[in-house]
């Protein structure tokens, strides 16, 4: 394993790690998605830059893209969770009350 490949991997593995482990806030629950979005985004780069295929070089802007969309439907749950609820912990949201 290069060391490139063992940076991106160990990027994804932490933030799986943080979205795994601490869990006590929306807002960090959300910056450990976009890291993993964007270690992914960096690595499917250099993916298809080292295999030299010019019909992969679409996929990374796609997720990109869908990272984006991601990130924004996040803050939007977040801000309309803060309006409601008062806070962003995770433990006083309950999925059975409207």
């Amino acid at each position: 394993m290069t060391p490139v490949h063992f940076a991106f991997s160990s990027a994804f593995m932490l933030g799986l790690t943080g979205l795994a482990l601490h869990r006590s806030h929306l807002l960090s629950a959300l910056l450990c998605l976009e890291g993993m979005m964007l270690a992914l985004f960096i690595a499917l780069s250099l993916w298809s830059l080292q295999l030299n295929a010019t019909n992969l070089s679409t996929s990374p802007l796609l997720l990109l893209a869908f990272s984006a969309c991601e990130a924004s439907a996040g803050l939007a749950l977040l801000v309309a969770t803060a309006r409601t609820h008062g806070t962003d912990k995770l433990q006083n949201l309950n999925l059975l009350q409207c």
